[in-house]
């Protein structure tokens, strides 16, 4: 299985050239079902990686463009009025949210009421319409992008829903021989029609995460984490630097993300058992977007991965 993740792996890189680490933090995300948020300048391909994800998947991949007037049900669905001859029954009509991977475009566009008809979705599977409930499909990935620059007409996410996001992935610039690439890539794209992938079958992605829950976790790692988690919350103890820093902690959600998304890596590594390097590994799309920093933090334009790096000095590895 690990090889046919691999081979998955290396087919999405191709199609998303000089990205590998973006690839591979979704790709953690995936297998260990969880939601990613992906955040990046204009035209840095956040789209289309999510595409040639779902391109390689044999998954029903919905897109959602949220705008300021979109409402809830029109992500949710609704009930609707059905006649067939005398008789009117009221039908539930599924909205784009039933799906496998749900790109969730440009999402901080939306206001938080409609932001918030994924809360549910995210977190139970499932979607509450007219009393009833209507569980998500057992693939269930929501992939929501956003532009950290521009703030006409946008809506910063609500701390509780950048919480359900297992990652937060920040796509760079590539570098000049990616960028080589890249024009490469797309002149063969625009000129051929491109062959039909592999793609990775769903039975393949539930037995992985089987078999990363299977991965061992010692108690010293266990101890790792939660004092990782734990230094965020009490961060003037540790260094009055970070005190200075952090306003507000990671939740338990983030050692939950630390704990599944570690597994996921020592499983890709070829490992039974978690390192505190598979914990660093993952350490910053975990926990950067719950950390809620403080003013003089931004006065000084200290980055919530700066005082992540800060934090791995400052916190012991438990023998």
């Amino acid at each position: 299985m690990r090889e046919t993740i691999l081979r998955f792996e290396a087919s999405v890189d191709e199609a998303v050239v000089g990205q590998h680490a973006v690839v591979r933090q979704i790709l953690i995300a995936l297998l260990a079902d969880g939601h990613v948020l992906l955040e990046s300048l204009p035209g840095l391909a956040k789209t289309r990686t999510v595409k040639a994800i779902a391109a390689r998947l044999a998954a029903t991949m919905k897109r959602i463009q949220f705008t300021p007037d979109l409402l809830p049900s029109d992500i949710t669905g609704g009930e609707t009025l059905l006649q067939a001859g005398t008789e009117r029954t009221l039908t539930f009509q599924p909205g784009p949210i039933f799906g496998n991977l749900i790109l969730a475009d440009e999402i901080n566009r939306a206001p938080a009421k409609v932001q918030s008809a994924l809360l549910e979705a995210m977190e139970e599977r499932q979607v509450s319409v007219a009393g009833k409930t209507h569980p998500m499909p057992e693939l269930f990935l929501v992939m929501a992008t956003q532009n950290p620059i521009e703030q006409e007409g946008t809506y910063p996410l609500p701390e509780a829903q950048m919480d359900r996001f297992l990652l937060k992935v920040l796509i760079s610039y590539p570098s000049p021989e990616s960028e080589r690439d890249m024009l490469r890539l797309l002149r063969r794209e625009s000129s051929t029609t491109p062959l039909p992938a592999e793609t990775l079958a769903q039975d393949v992605i539930f037995k992985v995460r089987e078999a990363v829950r299977q991965v061992s976790v010692a108690p010293a790692i266990d101890e790792y984490i939660v004092s990782l988690v734990n230094a965020t919350r009490h961060a003037g103890e540790l260094d009055p630097e970070l005190g200075k820093w952090i306003e507000i902690g990671a939740s338990p959600r983030g050692a939950i993300g630390l704990d599944r998304a570690s597994r996921v890596q020592a499983w890709l590594q070829a490992r039974d058992f978690v390192t505190p390097d598979d914990v660093r590994a993952v350490i910053h799309p975990v926990l950067r977007h719950r950390l809620i920093l403080s003013y003089d933090a931004n006065a000084e334009n200290v980055s919530a991965d700066a005082v992540i790096d800060r934090l791995i000095e400052k916190v012991a590895v438990p023998a």
